[in-house]
């Protein structure tokens, strides 16, 4: 786990070694264990080590293929790195480190391309083939691993996160107005947009070659796995795939133990971590596990039950760790935010500063830390969201019900009048068709209710998860800490792909109706009217954790920001948010931000979402002016 940068001349002028080293400087939380830097004429590689596999010198990046035809800069695991090794030394490779990212070189130096199918794990990597003049770049299947890629006249950079790129001297900073758009409909960027002109987000399962061969040479990227949800042609026993999930489910737990650093577990008091912690501790006596919990004294209705600290703390009673917590208030939002908004980067899904404080928390006593994200996204977690389309009369009926309901923060109505500043922009901009075209490579058929609830899974999995997996990257990494996900293993991920939906959900024609944005119903009425959502997972994890928590209703982590924010917090919203010298009105009308940032402190409508992302962007904003990049 490390972080990567690169610069490459196309106009062949020499790199500069001090502008390589500042796009390391940037990102050195990542990989504070080392740095490296390889130049040869117009190409530098950089890269700052985490070191977790093999702590000697051997592991140094940028590593060197044996005939130094190849140099790599490595970030991530592959947990399956041991058998890849096996099999190389069969044809003929020798090793001079016990790293996967000697593996990882190899392999690619031995199959090309074809070795990305191979890895089972997490990655963004960069190669440089000496011979062909030939950079690779490419990400993990799930994109648990960011990297981001620029062009700038004849610069292209490369890196881990987009601070190093910024790093680069003259690079000129420009808000991408239609990603703007796209963020405040979603809450997230489904595109490979960011908030930064010509900065992009490789996607997940995607790779891309720059050939420095050709006179213009331009990056070339090309898909290489998708998620493809469906149901089997013949169903085996229901309980054959009880057993299956059982098997698969330890394998993929105990495969992510390796590490030569100690490692720990989120343990939330849910069932996703709690069952990854029951697995975990049987290897790992005594072991480390971390909740962060709130303050709740200033809190009101269904927020009252956002402390998971007592079910937490039962699970590590009942698994004998070694459990540590921390409790947020208030304050602590406005106090971490503007170094959130550095290490974020950019807002994406969710409220974000719980996990910061949680990584936080865990960086200070392990260097791994085990995590059940993709749990939801893979079972069906989320059954009051797939049941708004569920019943449709054809696709596209399908994309507006579904597409109607993924406007987490503004709503058509409100978009135009909001962003009124910048309309000659983005008058081109559809955030339908943006949401539409996450399906453009799907291959699924539609012939009833299940396949729409797969493509309802296909779509969470490539827009939701991948959010919640960048923010769990930037945040972790902002403490030195590797964050697994277990879920993610390659083998369970295709099991739950293939796995019939009437083992994940109850009723497929109930369609509850619940705002989003009220958790009280998301939580409540929706679990104690159905007992719905994941329900083959609930039914195994019964074997590894107590029956009170496989039966719980959903709980997310989200502190009790909708009290807070018209609480002890409404000062600093009122400041940030009401003052029309703030930074975000260069881009939206004042009069609608006020209009619905009252609505809130008033009572009338919950935005607590939208009041989150207003003040991150407009922390981003300040943190994004030239000159205010931490060296």
């Amino acid at each position: 786990m490390c972080g990567i940068a690169g610069l490459i001349n196309l106009d062949s002028a020499p790199i500069s070694p001090k502008t390589l080293q500042r796009m390391t400087d940037v990102i050195a939380h990542r990989g504070p264990d080392g740095e490296g830097h390889w130049i040869e004429g117009n190409v530098g590689i950089g890269h700052r080590r985490l070191a977790i596999i093999d702590l000697s010198p051997a592991g140094h990046q940028p590593m060197a293929s044996a005939d130094h035809r190849y140099f790599i800069s490595f970030n991530g695991e592959v947990y399956n790195f041991r058998e890849l090794r096996s099999e190389l030394e069969a044809k003929g490779y020798w090793f001079r480190s016990k790293t996967d990212s000697e593996v990882v070189l190899n392999a690619l130096a031995e199959w090309g391309i074809k070795a990305l199918d191979k890895f089972n794990g997490m990655f963004a990597l960069a190669l440089w083939d000496r011979k062909d003049r030939t950079l690779l770049l490419a990400r993990d299947r799930y994109g648990i691993k960011p990297l981001y890629v620029s062009r700038q006249g004849n610069t292209f950079a490369f890196a881990s996160e987009q601070k190093a790129i910024l790093a680069i001297p003259g690079f000129i900073r420009r808000m991408d107005k239609p990603a703007l758009l796209e963020y405040f409909t979603f809450q997230n960027i489904f595109t490979d947009r960011t908030l930064l002109e010509n900065i992009q987000l490789l996607p997940p399962g995607n790779y891309a070659t720059l050939d420095l061969k050709h006179a213009d040479p331009t990056l070339r990227r090309i898909q290489y796995w998708d998620y493809r949800f469906q149901e089997p042609s013949e169903r085996a026993d229901d309980e054959e795939y009880r057993e299956e999930l059982n098997r698969l489910f330890q394998q993929a737990v105990n495969r992510q133990l390796i590490t030569d650093v100690e490692l720990g577990s989120y343990l939330s008091g849910g069932m996703d971590s709690g069952s990854i912690t029951a697995i975990a501790a049987k290897s790992f006596p005594y072991l480390k596990t971390f909740t962060c919990g709130f303050d709740l004294s200033s809190a009101s209705g269904i927020e009252l039950a956002f402390d998971e600290r007592r079910k937490a703390e039962a699970l590590s009673y009942h698994f004998k760790t070694e459990h540590y917590e921390m409790v947020l208030k208030a304050g602590d939002m406005e106090r971490v935010l503007p170094k959130l908004a550095w290490h974020l980067e950019e807002p994406r899904v969710g409220q974000s500063y719980p996990n910061y404080y949680a990584a936080q928390l865990a960086g200070k006593f392990v260097k791994v830390v085990l995590s059940g994200a993709g749990g939801d996204e893979l079972f069906g977690g989320y059954p009051w969201r797939y049941y708004r389309a569920v019943v449709n009369d054809n696709f596209e009926q399908y994309i507006d019900k579904y597409y109607l309901f993924w406007q987490r923060l503004v709503d058509n109505r409100h978009l135009k009048l909001l962003f009124a500043p910048i309309a000659a922009d983005v008058e081109q901009v559809w955030t339908r068709d943006i949401f539409r075209d996450v399906f453009q490579n799907y291959k699924g058929h539609i012939d009833g209710p299940e396949d729409y609830i797969n493509h309802s899974l296909y779509f969470e999995a490539k827009t939701f998860l991948h959010g919640l997996l960048v923010v769990e990257d930037k945040l972790s990494m902002a403490h030195g800490l590797e964050t697994r996900v277990p879920f993610l293993d390659n083998d369970l991920v295709d099991f739950a792909m293939r796995c019939p939906v009437h083992l994940k959900l109850r009723n497929l024609t109930d369609v509850i109706r619940i705002n989003e944005n009220d958790a009280g119903n998301k939580q409540g009425d929706f679990f104690q009217q159905t007992g719905d959502g994941k329900r083959i997972l609930r039914e195994v994890m019964k074997r590894y954790i107590p029956d009170d928590t496989t039966c719980t209703v959903k709980q997310g982590f989200s502190a009790p920001d909708a009290s807070w924010f018209k609480g002890e917090s409404i000062e600093f919203v009122k400041r940030t948010l009401l003052n029309r010298k703030a930074n975000i009105y260069e881009f939206m009308d004042s009069a609608v931000v006020e209009q619905l940032v009252k609505e809130h402190l008033s009572g009338t409508q919950n935005r607590r979402l939208l009041i989150w992302s207003l003040l991150n962007v407009e922390q981003w904003l300040t943190e994004i002016r030239p000159g205010s990049i931490h060296a």
